[in-house]
């Protein structure tokens, strides 16, 4: 019979790795520091420091002239959030090679450049709110205003796609959709724009895939345009984006897939690199969970069964609120040492 004693005191098998330790703040001077030692703390900080090290590899060879093809994906809360910041930095700065989002993602960075999201509250009353015409999402409060001074702008631009689509014979994809925003955001709007998303992927020539565009207030709009005019000419291509977004996975050397969030944009990414026979590197920052089934929650490992993320890949998940971790995340990256 074994002993009480010699079961709680098991032997173990010595284990080589790297040891758990965080910072010790007399030794430490600066917030890099800190994040530093991320990939010692464990758990989530863990992950972070991982994919700290996958982008900086990421952005090693492409500053040695390699080609990485960089996509970025993030559902349009991220573009609600002041993330959207961040994410037009990183288009300016030529970090990023392509785009998927949705349509909140297009709209909202457009609503941002006439009137900004205003800092709210998660416990209100959101009868109230709707009394009041306040739109709430999350903490974040979007009055009505916004989506009124949008239309204004919207319908002048219908009516220039109508008129590009007579002329040329032929719709407009999504992608060429938003870059015709981008140019109609410089006309149109002042320096304000100038932290947008949209109009620095129309500068640098970074396409933006949005393979749901009517869901949200663009399809508003659109219905709105159409019901007004009778109008039944008014079409945008989905059909050859999808053709445009696996062309330029299955043509790159090498790709990396970052993803905020999961939804469309998540899978849109990963199934053009599925045509190549996976991602090369990825990044997850989520909070989705797997045990739904859902591609939200699936991790990056459930991936590569899929054959959308490469067996030797590079690859993390971190579970976190993304308006917590990437801009550290990308701080590291663009401007730690």
């Amino acid at each position: 019979m074994t002993e009480p004693k010699d079961i709680v005191l098991k032997e173990s098998e010595e284990v080589e790795g790297t040891p758990i330790e965080g910072p010790w703040l007399d030794e430490v001077s600066s917030l890099e520091e800190v994040i530093d030692y991320y990939e010692r703390i464990g758990f989530q900080a863990t992950h972070l420091g991982k994919a700290i090290e996958i982008w900086k590899k990421v952005e090693k060879r492409r500053a040695e002239g390699k080609e990485v093809r960089v996509f970025l994906g993030y559902t349009s809360n991220i573009i609600s959030s002041g993330l959207r910041e961040l994410i037009a930095w990183l288009v300016k700065e030529g970090k990023v090679d392509v785009i998927v989002t949705t349509a909140g993602g297009i709209e909202e960075d457009f609503i941002k450049a006439l009137k900004p999201f205003i800092l709210g509250d998660w416990h209100v009353n959101d009868a109230l709110m709707r009394e009041k015409g306040i739109n709430r999402i999350g903490n974040i409060f979007v009055p009505n205003d916004r989506y009124i001074e949008f239309e204004k702008y919207m319908i002048p631009f219908f009516e220039r796609v109508l008129e590009m689509e007579k002329e040329r014979g032929k719709p407009l994809t999504a992608s060429e959709f938003i870059y015709e925003l981008g140019r109609y955001m410089d006309e149109k709007l002042g320096k304000e724009k100038e932290r947008s998303v949209i109009y620095w992927a129309y500068k640098r020539n970074v396409p933006i895939f949005c393979p749901a565009i009517t869901d949200g207030s663009i399809g508003d709009m659109l219905y709105f345009f159409k019901e007004e005019r009778g109008d039944r000419e008014l079409i945008i291509d989905i059909a050859n984006d999808i053709v445009k977004l696996n062309n330029i996975a299955v043509t790159a050397k090498e790709t990396a897939s970052i993803i905020l969030g999961g939804s469309l944009p998540k899978h849109a990414i990963i199934n053009a690199n599925l045509f190549r026979g996976g991602t090369d590197y990825a990044i997850y920052i989520t909070t989705a969970v797997p045990w739904d089934g859902s591609l939200s929650g699936a991790p990056p490992s459930e991936g590569v069964s899929w054959g959308k993320i490469r067996a030797k890949a590079d690859y993390v998940e971190i579970w976190a609120d993304a308006t917590l971790v990437f801009p550290l995340l990308v701080w590291m990256v663009m401007k730690g040492r």
